[in-house]
């Protein structure tokens, strides 16, 4: 590997010094996988120096090299057979037509429980690896429509068999590619360590308590877990139907707002996004990116309630409060503390209601399926694998109607609760956000399994308020923490902007060691 780089490198620099190339100029660009945005991708295309075709050939290349093989992050669950030539065509669609969007000829993953009309969509579950949406949900529709490439589906939580931490009936476990014995997050592992280790350009999780934002932390990403009704949730498996998310996961700041601008919207079919309309801003999100200045004079509270204490949290913590540093070095009013007055952390764990939902949220996405479907109901599905299934989705079949749970619906009181705590502290203070660390424990190894709730942090899943997180650095072992971003229904845009200049500011983005860059990943051009 070595030997094919040096050659490049040294003739880059003779060029450069015009010793061999006399009067051709030196490349006044670099286009570079490891660290190319959206905005990146679209220059070299606008170019001529990359096409989608060639970028989904670097993408083939790193996923052959390093998920089944090499350090075996193990990730893909199902390729996308013809992105070759869906790349060649878009290819020729941008120079005949112009591209669609931003995201045209860009590769998506989506973790594995987003219905696909071209690949099947299993949850991670064996008894499911046949199973055949006869049509995209609404997410991929959209990404499809923006001329996006749907290009992986990549491995979860198992979500209807127990199993360890990152790891499904499918494919076995998914390892984190910043330190392979450890885990890589939770349901939305695969899209966390296949986008860290730069399988795709753009992926999608999703989560009931903090899984679109647990492995964006343990893989260094940015990720948002957004105002619940801002994106529909048509055509995905989900534990809730009253808190369930899915959401864009990505290595910058940019491609997760040039992402949220195609998905984001009303979808008759999931009327939970009526809350949305109106609340889309005209023109996307990426004009809300401000790195040089959007930190200056933002009013930003630290939520201390969300703070742990003792020695196992102090290496984290002191990685917050480092970036409660960054925030007002770059021009951010920091009001520290600020409180609910609330035990929050205690609160929070009263207020999930995946157990007692779960059983219709399945009926509602089996039903989708159509005439097909493996399975037509969760009872059916728990008839045909009683030793597969775990114990928890046997439970769901006891339960009656839900407006006769007195559990469940204390449940939902505590979380109004919690949203009117939230809004008024906001309110209060004149916030434009809440800041605390996503969590204060960096991932565990897979040897030892998850057990800890400590490690928990589902406020923003809990509240429907939008959480958007951002690297906070690494610990000693190397393993990623992240600052979460908390802000008012539909304040996307506010989030967008704040955590554009916190990134500038900060710049904790850093490939893993275990996936390092390949040949070819840079192209040297003339704009």
């Amino acid at each position: 590997m070595k030997r094919n780089r040096y050659p490049s490198f040294f003739h880059t620099l003779i060029a450069c010094l015009g010793i061999a190339c006399g009067s051709i100029p030196c490349p006044a660009e670099v286009f570079k996988l490891e660290t190319a945005t959206i905005a990146d991708i679209n220059a070299a295309m606008d170019a001529g120096a990359l096409s989608s075709e060639k970028l989904v050939r670097m993408y083939l290349q790193r996923i052959e090299a390093y998920d089944k093989k090499g350090p075996a992050i193990n990730t893909v669950i199902s390729l996308q057979t013809n992105a070759i030539e869906i790349a060649k065509a878009l290819d020729q669609e941008r120079i005949t037509q112009g591209r669609r969007s931003e995201l045209h000829g860009i590769p998506v993953i989506l973790k594995d429980l987003f219905d696909t009309y071209d690949m099947p969509t299993t949850g991670g579950y064996l008894p499911l690896k046949n199973s055949q949406p006869w049509r995209d949900g609404f997410i991929v529709k959209k990404l499809r429509e923006a001329g996006a490439i749907i290009f992986a589906k990549v491995n979860t939580l198992d979500w209807f068999s127990s199993q360890p931490w990152g790891s499904s009936t499918m494919i076995g476990q998914t390892k984190n590619p910043y330190a392979l014995e450890y885990v890589p997050g939770a349901s939305s592992s695969g899209t966390g360590a296949g986008i860290a280790a730069y399988f795709a350009t753009v992926g999608f999780g999703s989560e009931t308590g903090v899984s679109i934002r647990n492995p964006t932390s343990e893989n260094n990403l940015v990720g948002l877990a957004p105002t619940l009704g801002l994106i529909s949730r048509t055509g995905m498996i989900m534990s809730a139907l009253t808190h369930e998310r899915g959401g864009p996961m990505t290595r910058s700041v940019y491609d997760l707002a040039a992402t949220l601008g195609i998905v984001a919207g009303f979808d008759a079919e999931d009327l939970v996004t009526m809350a949305s309309r109106g609340k889309v801003p005209i023109g996307g999100y990426t004009q809300f990116l401000d790195p040089e200045n959007g930190l200056r004079g933002a009013r930003i509270g630290v939520l201390r309630d969300m703070f742990r204490s003792g020695p196992k949290h102090e290496e984290a913590l002191a990685l917050i409060e480092k970036s409660i540093l960054d925030l007002k070095s770059a021009g951010a009013t920091v009001i520290d503390p600020v409180s609910t007055g609330l035990p929050l952390l205690s609160i929070l764990s009263e207020t999930r209601v995946s157990l007692w939902e779960k059983k219709l949220a399945t009926d509602y996405y089996l039903a989708g399926l159509g005439p097909n479907a493996i399975f037509k109901s969760t009872a059916e599905m728990v008839a045909a694998n009683p030793e597969l299934v775990s114990n928890s989705m046997k439970q769901t079949l006891e339960f009656g109607p839900l407006e006769f749970e007195p559990e469940y619906l204390a449940r939902l009181k505590n979380r109004e609760m919690l949203q009117s705590a939230i809004t008024s502290l906001m309110d209060q203070y004149q916030l434009d956000a809440l800041v605390f660390p996503f969590k204060t424990l960096p991932a565990t190894k897979i040897s030892e399994g998850w057990s800890n709730r400590e490690a928990d942090n589902p406020l923003s899943s809990q509240t429907g308020f939008p959480g958007l997180l951002v690297p906070a650095g690494f610990t000693g072992k190397g393993l990623p923490i992240a600052l979460e971003f908390l802000g008012r229904p539909f304040d996307e845009p506010i989030l967008i902007r704040l955590a554009s200049a916190y990134e500038h500011v900060s710049k904790h983005r850093k490939t893993p060691r275990h996936t390092p860059p390949l040949p070819g990943e840079i192209v040297h051009y003339n704009p």
